[in-house]
């Protein structure tokens, strides 16, 4: 069973006054790459989900968003007394100082200052009771995500068998043609051969004409291309077929790759314009096949 690399997956719970939401979306990568995206009061659980889905995946492009809401009565701050009549304390001297009793203190403004609001969630405490709440948040998400690699991975693996089945049509008519190939050079040389020593009013000599025939066989001869061909779509299926869960992308681009060079090569060995149109149709085929494993995990 293969899975696509395309996926999404969203969760969110709440616990202690404190939301959170988190989405997990997912592309096409050689390799495995994750770009978090956190609040800064839980940035330092980054590498513990990079680890966790690390575990779960092989490749793709990860993009990890997290939000967090807490509550207004949780989030509102905290007056720091002692620091406020602090300064307080050290404006009423100045006051004093310069003998204006008319200059007006804005307690607004003092809570602008430094120390006097305090947070009234630690950070550290907010890590402590996210990471769980975090962690059971990702499963869930990467589960959806899963869900819909697992859909599009069938539909990638029904359009690959697709064409895997035009290769196997088109080189099944190459495997019928090539042998006729060389007796129509045969019969086309023979004939060539025959008009110019008709002219000189000379013998073909027979022994000489096999041999060239020969060399042209020898040079056309495509039964190994076709054979390996035909077994690389096997393996290919076989993979396609494969009820476990493991990451086939690299070996089907593989797979892929080979195909094409048989295909290659065949094209450039052939010296027939039938097998020529083939090995386009055949071509496009495989050109497809690569196309659609890049999506593949």
């Amino acid at each position: 069973m293969i899975h696509s690399m395309t996926g999404f997956g969203e969760a969110s719970a709440g616990a202690n006054g404190i939301g959170f939401s988190m989405e997990l979306r997912s592309l096409n990568n050689k390799f495995f790459k994750l770009s978090c995206r956190l609040p800064e009061e839980i940035t330092s659980l980054e590498a513990e989900l990079e680890q966790a889905l690390r575990k779960s995946v092989a490749r793709g492009s990860f993009v990890l968003t997290m939000k967090l809401k807490i509550d207004d009565e949780r989030a509102a701050s905290g007056v720091n007394e002692k620091v406020l009549l602090s300064y307080m304390d050290h404006l009423e001297t100045v006051r004093s100082k310069i003998h204006d009793q008319s200059v007006q203190i804005d307690l607004t403004q003092l809570l602008a200052l430094p120390g006097v609001l305090q947070p009234a969630v630690d950070d550290q405490k907010i890590v402590e009771e996210a990471r769980p709440i975090v962690m059971g948040l990702l499963k869930k998400s990467l589960n959806k995500l899963k869900q819909m690699r697992i859909v599009e991975g069938a539909a990638l693996a029904d359009d690959l068998s697709k064409q895997l089945v035009v290769i196997m049509d088109r080189l099944s008519v190459i495997g019928e043609r090539a042998p006729l190939v060389i007796n129509e050079y045969h019969d086309k040389l023979s004939k060539r051969v025959g008009e110019l020593l008709a002219k000189a009013e000379l013998k073909i000599n027979e022994p000489d004409l096999l041999k060239e025939v020969a060399v042209f066989a020898d040079r056309a001869d495509i039964s190994e291309e076709i054979t390996r061909l035909g077994g690389h779509v096997d393996q290919f299926r076989e993979v396609l077929a494969a009820e476990a869960d493991e990451p086939a992308g690299r070996t089907l681009d593989f797979l892929a790759q080979e195909m094409l060079r048989e295909s290659n090569t065949i094209g450039s060995k052939c010296n027939d314009a039938q097998i020529s149109r083939c090995v386009v149709e055949l071509k496009s085929a495989i050109d497809r096949i690569k196309e659609q494993v890049q999506n593949v995990e």
